[in-house]
């Protein structure tokens, strides 16, 4: 089974239903001033199935549906994790739900005051699935919008950390830059986690760049 494609599905589904149901968003957002009374934790989670407009899912869908096919191959055949084929779906789904989570706590916990501060997205699922793949194929090349070249996806996972880091602390322009941030961090180390013997073979890969700028 494709398990990417069911949370892209489910989550192009809710989020477009969103975009003409104001309730269906407002039921679903990140808003940690609404969250403690009642106690509706259940946002951590449900603000990942909607979206600012169109734009915002498919760039998000579209990078999910990619990157994720890295991922459903390291438990294929032939695949890093093959010896964990039969559980792929469970950790495939863990791993994108709980990262939605735990990529938003840190803005959670920053604004659980902040009754204007609103938050909504799958960057911090989808930014765990992306490292996730990192992490097992470093050099495998992503492509940039207005770039005529790839970037190694170790490349563009540094920069893109470092981004991340300096514009969540900056607090640059109307993005959670911060669920980017530690949803890539929990990425990587649940990839680390689930085979800690991937480490060395990872710094070795680095060792020996494959990228032909």
């Amino acid at each position: 089974m494709n398990y990417i494609l069911v949370i892209v599905v489910i989550t192009a589904l809710i989020s477009i239903a969103g975009f003409s149901n104001e309730q269906v968003v407002n039921k679903l957002i990140l808003w940690p001033g609404q969250m403690h009374n009642p106690a509706e934790y259940h946002r951590l989670l449900s603000h990942g199935f909607i979206h600012a407009d169109i734009m915002h899912l498919a760039f998000n869908m579209i990078s999910l549906y990619f990157f994720g096919a890295n991922v459903q191959f390291t438990f294929g055949s032939g695949g890093e994790l093959s010896g964990r084929g039969d559980y792929a779906g469970t950790i495939i789904i863990t791993l994108y739900l709980s990262a939605i989570i735990i990529a938003s706590l840190p803005t959670f916990l920053k604004n659980r005051n902040n009754n204007y501060y609103r938050s909504l997205g799958a960057s911090g699922g989808v930014a765990a699935i992306i490292f996730f793949s990192i992490f097992y194929y470093p050099w495998n090349e992503i492509g940039i919008i207005f770039l005529p070249f790839g970037m190694p996806g170790i490349v563009f996972g540094g920069l893109y950390l470092a981004c991340e880091a300096y514009m969540s602390r900056k607090e640059v322009g109307n993005v959670n830059h911060s669920a980017h941030f530690w949803g890539s961090v929990y990425g990587l180390l649940v990839a680390f986690m689930l085979d800690p013997s991937h480490g060395s073979n990872f710094i070795e890969a680095l060792k020996h760049p494959q990228w032909k700028f």
